[in-house]
């Protein structure tokens, strides 16, 4: 199973291709998609969708797990970011790749087995996991790949089931 996990974003969104077999995570390829910034809305979006396309073209994956908002205080900034999910959202429907979605505390849980881990406890079990010579950068391509394993691992056990109805 070719799983492409996506952190959302505006300014930037990380993904991470990973494929599970067997139990067994191989990681295929993560990056991030930047948008300029003193871009208008729109085209900021139509750059996510465009770069998104292209690596669900490219890699072919067959579910993508998505971070679900989370606001902070900023709700300008978790609007933006809700415009750009939305996007992601829409991208996946298009490309006919069916769309997990978890909380943070969803993930944190499922790659270091504790709801309230530190980044940098998520980012070391990221590489560790996978076996990564260096962790992934920026941070969001980490939890990007954080959220495929989190899809990976809840997959097997049925949760992703339960979390998504």
């Amino acid at each position: 199973m070719i799983i492409l996990g996506i952190d959302p974003g505006y300014a930037i969104v990380g993904w991470g291709v990973v494929e599970v077999k067997n139990g067994r995570f191989r990681p295929i390829a993560c990056g991030d998609i930047r948008t300029p910034a003193h871009t208008e809305v729109s085209g900021r979006l139509q750059t996510i969708y465009e770069e998104l396309s292209r690596i669900i073209e490219k890699y072919h994956p067959e579910e993508m797990a998505v971070e679900e908002l989370f606001f902070n205080t900023n709700i300008t900034t978790g609007i933006k970011v809700a415009e750009a999910r939305g996007v992601i959202l829409l991208c996946a429907r298009q490309y006919g790749v069916k769309v997990a979605e978890y909380t943070p505390l969803q993930v944190k849980q499922a790659v270091v087995g504790y709801g309230l881990a530190e980044k940098k406890q998520v980012i070391a079990m990221v590489t560790s996991i996978l076996h990564l010579k260096e962790a992934p950068k920026p941070d969001d391509t980490a939890d990007a790949l954080a959220i495929a394993l989190c899809h990976g691992q809840s997959r097997g056990s049925g949760l992703a089931d339960f979390y998504n109805h």
